[in-house]
């Protein structure tokens, strides 16, 4: 007889629950894992009789968690019916609030996205800040037809970190106002969900490990390069903040300026990409983006810009390598979008700084990273919030 069996036959009175929510919850993992499946195949996988498994799925269904998607006809035998999550029991928001953008994505419980804005960031204080996540969220949610009490959980990802005792976002010195204490407890009451803020690069590690080309790397470092500089740490699939959160803040590093000492990301970012565009004779109004597209046409001083960016990222990777020790180290954010021109000068200087050279890679994701974190960080949680919320009630 099976140990699942077995513990089936011999539970005590107060155990049944417990033990019919764990029995339910192992048939919607391996759903959710491995795709649509019948009875009789969950049975032979879980190792649960079939009874049990037949009583879970029909709890499950009643709880709409689960549906039929379908049938199989096996040689064989009668025809089985193919069960699968479903996706529109739950809703997950995932909020991308950088300096230049918002992005607002709602994506159902296998992680589609049902509604999707990007809008321009104009705002330059903390009122203004949340005007514009709450109103841009709202929109996403009624673009998408899904009822607002549907979306069970929100992650914002942004610069810095947050401080949960102090309840503010520390370290995000390109977001005026920011920082100021109960922004959080505001978007929680004005949005009706329950809401995490993560930091940005940690997400866009996150993101990059799960949906982009760094699925199945051991420990990889993401380093975010834009209008600041962050790195985020996913070793064995989990991410490693620190004991305060604040693992990956490389931006504080010191650097040596010319006048006196820098921080790290005050050399590598988008604006020191204009700032040195300017210093080789670049002139007119100049953004990260018009120096690479520059370089990429020829011109002298923004290719001399593009391979100094190159080399003070080659620093970057090398304090990374020699604290982390990562196999792969991906190049992301805005600077990093225009690795078709900085590998060249990232592995050349590398060369010459150490002896630890892990492979470098663009992000696969682009822009989307910090996005498609957030959204992946909520829906870990938005899944089981619905579990437990529709078994509780079914």
């Amino acid at each position: 007889m099976p140990a699942s069996d077995a513990i089936e036959q011999h539970e005590q009175p107060w155990s049944r629950q417990r033990l019919r929510s764990a029995n339910e919850r192992l048939l919607l993992d391996r759903l959710r894992d491995h795709g649509a499946a019948s009875r009789a195949q969950l049975a032979r996988e879980t190792g649960l009789s079939k009874p049990t498994v037949s009583s879970a799925l029909a709890s499950l269904e009643a709880a709409g968690l689960v549906h039929e998607v379908g049938t199989h006809a096996p040689e064989r035998g009668r025809v089985a019916v193919l069960y699968a999550p479903d996706p529109a029991a739950g809703y997950a928001l995932g909020i991308d609030m950088g300096r230049s953008w918002l992005r607002v994505a709602l994506a159902d419980l296998d992680g589609t996205v049902v509604a999707r804005s990007d809008v321009r960031n104009p705002a330059r204080g903390a009122d203004a800040l949340t005007d514009l996540l709450v109103g841009t969220a709202r929109q996403v949610v009624a673009n998408s037809g899904v009822d607002p009490a549907q979306v069970a959980h929100g992650v914002v990802g942004t610069p810095g970190v947050y401080d949960e005792k102090q309840r503010r976002v520390r370290y995000a010195m390109h977001l005026p106002g920011w920082g100021r204490a109960g922004l959080l407890d505001r978007l929680r009451a004005e949005l009706g969900i329950p809401l995490e803020v993560h930091n940005d690069a940690n997400l866009a590690a996150l993101g990059e490990y799960t949906f982009g080309v760094g699925a199945g790397s051991r420990l990889f470092a993401y380093i975010l390069i834009g209008t600041g500089l962050g790195m985020g740490v996913v070793s064995e699939g989990r991410l490693f903040t620190g004991a305060h959160g604040l693992a990956g803040e490389i931006g504080f590093l010191p650097w040596p300026g010319q006048l006196k000492p820098e921080r790290l990301e005050d050399a590598v970012s988008g604006v020191a990409v204009v700032e040195a565009a300017r210093r080789f004779g670049m002139s007119g109004q100049l953004t990260a983006k018009a120096v690479f597209d520059a370089a990429r046409q020829g011109n002298e001083a923004a290719v001399k810009a593009v391979r100094l960016e190159g080399e003070r990222i080659a620093h970057t990777v090398a304090a990374a390598a020699a604290v982390l020790d990562p196999d792969l180290v991906v190049l992301g954010g805005g600077v990093g979008h225009s690795v078709d021109l900085l590998l060249r000068p990232v592995r050349e200087h590398l060369r010459t700084l150490t002896p630890l050279r892990p492979k470098i890679a663009p992000s696969r994701l682009g822009e989307d990273a910090v996005l498609l974190g957030a959204v992946a960080t909520a829906l870990g949680t938005a899944r089981e919030m619905v579990f437990e919320h529709r078994t509780a009630v079914s």
